[in-house]
């Protein structure tokens, strides 16, 4: 019989516990030291969103990102699941077009903006939501300006055979220290989506704030990848009410971060007095819960110190969020419970 996980958030309301979530958090040195571990750091977690940063490494080491000349917000939106408002749609329309391509290139699927306002906007116009509102639309046009480049076939681009998924496969082992392929699934946007224990993808962060032992190219393309997603948070969530966007602006400069479905997470903490190597932080929530996780997320950092009293504060409604009736009385709180 497995073993349970440790709990990490309560959510009382009074003073009784009403609800519990359970979760494995991992904190790794880039060679894969371990710094601490709640829960069995083994536990096989998909990558969903969480490995975007890694995903567009081969976008920069084919040399697509510089010969269709992409800026820094490009890169970020490129590892984004953003909100799909017009900042991001355009951008990534824009890209589309630099390569000769349209929307309809994309085999992401159409999706409603994750962004309420945006979703208004387009109900009260009678437009339609499309592909680039897709959270992942920036992602799938990385991979299909890479395969123009390369002249690969652009129809398959998503199939885990198609060369362009074989080089994130192999960029991905490569950093996340595994010894073989992973396991692979089909992600809520169609394109591959891979099964790792947890511990692979604290290790693949902490490489990706620290590479100096990667190849150099690889070395250079994540270090282009973290400067643009520190330097433009809005392009990786959105312009506000994104706990990405939030935790990257807070932080100022210290880590990049990336959610991922089902309540999964990865940080990457950059080279510190601290922590002179960086560190890697991964955290799977058991139940796919997101409501406790971002008090898990910033409690970490509060914990490791990583995140001073004053950051900790910019980020209080993800750290410690208060449960209201309908009639706007606090009756309640979401907290965590777990230490270091």
């Amino acid at each position: 019989m497995e073993h349970a996980r440790p709990i990490l958030v309560e959510v009382t309301r009074g003073p009784i516990t009403e609800s519990r979530h359970r979760g494995v958090i991992t904190i790794v040195e880039p060679d894969g030291t371990t710094i601490a571990c709640l829960g069995d750091d083994g536990l096989i977690t998909l990558t969903r969103s969480t490995i975007k940063p890694i995903q567009a490494i081969p976008f920069v080491t084919s040399g697509a990102a510089d010969s269709f000349n992409i800026s820094g917000p490009e890169l970020a939106v490129v590892c984004a699941s953003h909100e799909g408002e017009r900042i991001h749609t355009e951008t990534v329309a824009e890209m589309l077009a630099r390569a000769g391509l349209d929307e309809s290139a994309l085999r992401c699927g159409s999706q409603m903006p994750y962004s309420q306002e945006t979703a208004k906007e387009l109900e009260s116009s009678g437009e339609p939501f499309t592909q680039l509102h897709n959270n992942c639309s920036g992602k799938h046009t990385g991979m299909l300006m890479t395969a123009v480049v390369r002249g690969l076939s652009l129809d398959d681009y998503i199939s885990i055979e198609h060369p362009v998924q074989r080089e994130i496969v192999s960029t991905f082992v490569g950093l996340a220290g595994l010894d073989q392929n992973p396991l692979t699934a089909i992600d809520g946007c169609s394109a591959p989506t891979f099964g790792v224990p947890l511990r692979s993808l604290a290790v693949a962060f902490a490489r990706l704030v620290n590479p100096t032992e990667l190849d150099p190219r690889i070395a250079a393309a994540a270090r282009r990848i973290v400067e643009s997603m520190i330097a433009h948070p809005e392009m990786v969530g959105g312009t506000k009410g994104r706990f990405d966007t939030d935790l990257l602006r807070a932080a100022s400069g210290k880590l990049i971060c990336k959610v991922g479905a089902e309540a999964s997470y990865c940080i990457g903490v950059l080279p510190s007095a601290k922590f002179p190597r960086g560190i890697g932080i991964a955290v799977k929530m058991e139940d796919g819960s997101y409501r406790g996780l971002g008090p898990t997320v910033v409690e970490i950092l509060r914990q490791l110190a990583i995140l001073d009293d004053n950051q900790v504060a910019q980020l209080d409604s993800y750290h410690r969020p208060v449960i209201e009736n309908r009639r706007g009385i606090n009756v309640g709180e979401v907290r965590t419970v777990f230490k270091i």
